[in-house]
């Protein structure tokens, strides 16, 4: 189903990053996986073993940035998988294109019956000329913006951005083999696994994969923000109006342009947020923490649910991207999640796979 130029909006509007206070209830602290665990199983090429195990899932203790949807913190266990070491590329996205004749849902004309059907009864279409392919693209505010709630100071529907042209008419991927190929819909990922043979992680995977062995840490690298620049591409200065570029970029970066983690996963903070496969539900976490058991293998929510826009079917998607700035939003921090509607594209949105034993 298609969300274009007015849905985008509607979307963006209700992507919300309300800051709450961290809670002081106590987690379960993980030992570290020795090395040898981890290098113990011989992956397919450019993916990495995760080794099982149990953790707290959500926000720890020590958080203070962490946000209400990322609470209570519940245990899970997972079991073993592949996961590629990095995002998947604008070449290994190419390649599948090249070989499929695929059509991302940015590349694809509207359908205004489709896309009626997902707005409000009465809704008048929009002039022929919005209503073009297109996704969203970020843009720079001009002076200091006082309302960070208010998401259409820095995003613009751009006709023509796709993932070959990132940001929009007259932009290219050439040269940026090796960048995260983004403005990549939850069915355009879900087709590039199935070509693959491969799967998006849930959520509780790529958590669990985030945190290497730092079970108790809110960043990969430990308790230290001020780490932050040499281990993610992320915001640093005033958001949205000025990039210092301390971590060496003002938007994406190539993949691996950091350290690893302790799994020997590279740009799992910063960079672009990825697809996870589960359902985006307000009431999720809760209910997990109230059932006091370990979850096995969660797959999320079996419906979506957004409290805050009950018209919203939404996926969860990890990770942080390079917009990530600690005024507004600290998607670097492993436990931090957000709601994105499926169809929705963006320049700072990407994805990885993972594979079962």
């Amino acid at each position: 189903m298609l969300l274009k130029p007015l849905v985008y909006f509607l979307v963006i509007f209700v992507l919300y990053s309300c800051k709450s206070k961290t809670d002081k209830a106590k987690i379960l602290e993980n030992e570290a996986v020795p090395r040898e665990t981890i290098k113990s199983k011989k992956a397919p090429e450019g993916m990495v073993w995760i080794p099982g195990g149990e953790f707290m899932q959500g926000a720890v203790p020590n958080d203070n940035m962490a946000m209400f949807h990322e609470k209570p913190a519940h245990k899970v266990r997972v079991d073993g998988f592949y996961m590629d070491k990095h995002e998947v590329t604008n070449a290994q996205f190419a390649k599948f294109v090249e070989e499929t004749g695929y059509i991302t849902v940015a590349e694809r004309a509207v359908d205004w019956e489709v896309l009626k059907k997902q707005l409000p009864a009465g809704t008048e279409k929009p002039h022929d000329s919005i209503l073009q392919p297109g996704s969203l693209v970020f843009k720079k505010a001009k002076s200091s913006v006082p309302n960070l709630y208010d998401y259409s100071q820095w995003w613009e529907w751009r006709i023509g951005a796709n993932w070959k042209h990132p940001n929009g008419p007259g932009s290219s991927i050439e040269g940026k083999e090796n960048h995260p190929v983004v403005h990549i819909a939850f069915e355009d990922a879900q087709a590039y696994c199935e070509w693959a043979g491969r799967r998006l992680p849930t959520e509780a995977e790529w958590e669990f994969a985030a945190r290497g062995n730092r079970m108790g840490s809110p960043f990969f690298w430990g308790d230290d923000i001020r780490e932050l620049s040499a281990h993610a591409n992320s915001w640093e200065g005033e958001f949205p109006v000025e990039n210092t570029m301390e971590d060496g970029f003002e938007r994406r970066a190539p993949v691996m342009s950091y350290p690893e983690n302790g799994f020997g996963l590279y740009d799992m903070a910063g960079n672009v947020w990825e697809w996870t496969s589960d359902w985006y539900n307000t009431n999720y976490y809760p209910q997990l923490a109230l059932s006091g058991e370990i979850a096995q293998n969660p797959k999320g929510a079996k419906r979506a649910f957004n409290a805050g826009n009950p018209r919203a079917r939404e996926h969860v998607i990890k990770g942080g991207s390079f917009l990530c700035n600690a005024s507004y939003c600290t998607g670097y921090r492993i436990s931090a999640r957000m709601a994105t509607s499926p169809d929705l594209g963006m320049e700072h949105l990407g994805f990885r796979t993972v594979l079962s034993e």
